[in-house]
């Protein structure tokens, strides 16, 4: 599934809360919160407003959006989420894990709708993929169950090689997981998984150039 439809069909689940309220007099708000920037979002907003239109809902004529992005500081996302949650919006939609978690501590009464790539129950996000319980759903293309096909699948590709190279972000909550993940295949593969740490683009460069 491309991202544009991932995120166009968030837009339609999180149109569920909204049509649950939609005797009251007042306008929804959508509180939209992101570890990104709406620089970076754009095209996610871009289809998110697409599958709220899908379903009737046009922005500043029948919902409103408070959008919240933490410019990639992931540790502003709790006091964003408090904010959205003080201002008393009709339904949160969180994008990934660190957003979907600060929406879920920061309020048990608004209905809360994440979209992630990773398993929510891992996370602790929700109890179980089909009871998710408590006040918050949404949707997952796991993409961290499939890291170690995709580890395969380049093994096949280049089946001489014995190191194989990763790239990550320590920063990221995810990166724990994923690596865990990608170690346990490498293991099965008989190859040995190289890590190297990069915390933005221009440091990918060195770590492809480093010996």
């Amino acid at each position: 599934m491309r991202r544009r439809e991932f995120i166009a069909g968030l837009g339609s689940a999180a149109a569920w809360p909204l049509a649950a309220r939609a005797q009251q007099p007042a306008m929804p708000v959508v509180g939209f919160l992101s570890p990104g920037s709406p620089e970076a979002d754009t095209s996610r907003m871009n289809a998110f407003r697409r599958g709220l239109a899908e379903v009737g809902y046009v922005e500043r004529k029948n919902v409103a959006i408070e959008y919240r992005g933490a410019q990639n500081q992931l540790d502003h996302l709790p006091a964003l989420a408090i904010d959205l949650a003080n201002r008393q919006v009709t339904v949160i939609v969180a994008v990934a894990i660190p957003a979907s978690l600060a929406a879920k501590a920061a309020t048990n009464t608004i209905p809360i709708v994440f979209g992630t790539g990773v398993d929510p129950v891992q996370f602790g996000l929700v109890t179980s993929l089909n009871r998710p319980g408590g006040n918050i759903t949404g949707v997952t293309n796991l993409n961290a169950a499939v890291l170690g096909k995709r580890l395969k699948l380049l093994h096949e590709l280049v089946p001489a090689t014995g190191v194989i190279a990763l790239l990550e972000n320590s920063s990221s909550v995810f990166t724990e997981f994923e690596t865990k993940a990608l170690h346990e295949a490498a293991r099965a593969l008989g190859v040995e998984l190289r890590v190297l740490n990069v915390a933005n683009a221009s440091e990918i460069y060195t770590s492809l150039r480093r010996p």
